[in-house]
């Protein structure tokens, strides 16, 4: 079994999820977004993010608008849509599910 590979599904599983749960608190830009997954030690590459950015918000889950910078470019910054914040209120439940379900498979039995 190739460890790596499967640590790398299970992020991959849940980058969706946390990348809504992220702009459900406020806009962001994707930078933003990247440094708020570092903090949560969950590293992601700019490869990974943008085109996960456009299927969210292809899908709208997600919409963006522009803003200009005073230091470069103008700046993408992404929100939630409506549907995006049911969607996220679905897999939160999800998650709460399979949280619970991984803890009673994987607890310690005396």
């Amino acid at each position: 079994m190739n460890v790596e590979n499967t640590q790398a599904q299970m992020r991959k599983g849940i980058l969706e999820f946390c990348i809504l749960s992220i702009l459900n608190n406020k806009e962001a830009y994707p930078s933003e977004i990247l440094d708020q997954l570092k903090q949560a030690k969950l590293i992601v590459v700019e490869g990974t993010l943008y085109p996960l950015l456009t299927r969210l918000k292809n899908i709208e889950l997600l919409t963006y608008r522009w803003e200009e910078s005073t230091s470069g470019p103008p700046r993408k910054y992404y929100s939630i849509t409506e549907g995006g914040k049911n969607t996220l209120e679905a897999l939160q439940i999800t998650w709460n599910e399979l949280q619970h379900a991984v803890e009673t498979l994987t607890a310690k039995k005396n």
